[in-house]
């Protein structure tokens, strides 16, 4: 398990690597993350060990939120002071997710049932 462990933190620090290595615009961890999927697809399957370690990350992975709630609570009035952009930007990106899984969603089927 801890091979699996280490090769989730390897691809992490690669994604970081090329992020910073190629200036691209976006986070390290997401790099890392595509390129964990790509093994994965390499690989045909997700290996019993690694679905255990990464079911143990996803279990704890709410603590990871407490610094967060942290900073907002202690910013609290900065969220009173942009709250029309915040609740506008919200309600535009809900929309719009809503909208785009619902596009998806009607291409995919179709496509389903024709083949």
């Amino acid at each position: 398990m801890l091979t699996y462990l280490t090769l989730i933190f390897a691809c992490q620090l690669l994604g970081e690597l090329l992020v910073g290595a190629l200036a691209l615009p976006i986070p390290g961890p997401v790099v890392g993350m595509v390129l964990m999927f790509v093994f994965l697809l390499i690989r045909g399957h997700v290996p019993e060990d690694l679905g255990r370690v990464t079911a143990g990350l996803l279990g704890t992975m709410s603590l990871l939120f407490v610094p967060a709630g942290t900073g907002v609570m202690l910013h609290f009035h900065l969220l009173g002071e942009a709250a029309l952009p915040l609740g506008a930007g919200l309600l535009v990106s809900t929309l719009a997710t809503i909208a785009v899984t619902g596009v998806l969603m009607a291409w995919l089927g179709a496509e389903r049932s024709d083949g």
